[in-house]
């Protein structure tokens, strides 16, 4: 009778090594599968900047070099939790919801120093954030524009003076639970979100036709 051969350490290191780097691979992927992206997608507003406002703002401004029309670049989402200060898992709930808002996995902000009138410890969580570039921010801009905007109560339109001199637009919303991604009776606090647009426009007046382009209510 043949007798069974012990494995070597080896051999069983390297195994213990693949299993180890398979539940890591598994961890970080469905870290980023909050949102998949098929693959050859194109986003509605990616089309409608491609047809639509890049030709008007060709018009309107005589661009004679195509890389001179102005796009957006990135949108930074922003949410600070007061309440971290008490209950420091808030900020994790609120990153979960900015996840589900975003489609993407938001970072989590940490205070740079600490400031003892508001009970602020240094590298104590804050907040999160997150930052959108090409299809998901698009994306994310069609489900602001068309469905979250409209929803908010009394509105009245957008300022079209909260430009910052160099083409970068920056809003508040003072309830998330504007976005349907959000499920109302799951929310234990309302927060409010901060929404940066960073576009590629040397002046505000460009960077506001833009937006204008993109349907961007801004009042009148």
């Amino acid at each position: 009778m043949a007798e069974a051969k012990t494995p070597k350490k080896g051999a069983a290191k390297a195994d213990k090594g693949a299993e180890k780097k398979a539940k890591g691979s598994e961890t970080v992927a469905h870290a980023g599968a909050v949102s998949s992206i098929p693959e050859g997608y194109v986003a509605r507003m990616r089309q409608h900047y491609d047809e639509v406002v890049r030709p008007k703002l060709i018009e309107e401004f005589g661009y004679k070099n195509a890389n001179e029309v102005p796009s957006i670049e990135k949108i930074v989402l922003n949410m600070g939790v007061g309440d971290a200060v008490n209950d420091t898992k808030k900020v994790t709930l609120a990153a979960a919801d900015l996840a589900l808002i975003a489609g993407q996995k938001p970072v989590i902000t940490r205070a740079r120093k600490a400031i003892s009138t508001f009970k602020v410890r240094e590298n104590m969580p804050i907040g999160a954030k997150v930052t959108l570039r090409k299809t998901r921010m698009y994306e994310f801009l069609d489900r602001f524009i068309t469905v979250a905007l409209p929803r908010v109560r009394d509105f009245r339109g957008l300022n079209p003076k909260s430009f910052d001199g160099r083409g970068n637009y920056a809003l508040g919303i003072k309830e998330h639970i504007v976005f349907p991604e959000i499920d109302y009776d799951k929310v234990d606090t309302v927060l409010g979100m901060d929404v940066i647009v960073c576009t590629t426009a040397k002046t505000d007046d460009e960077a506001r036709a833009l937006l204008r382009a993109f349907n961007f209510p801004f009042r009148q």
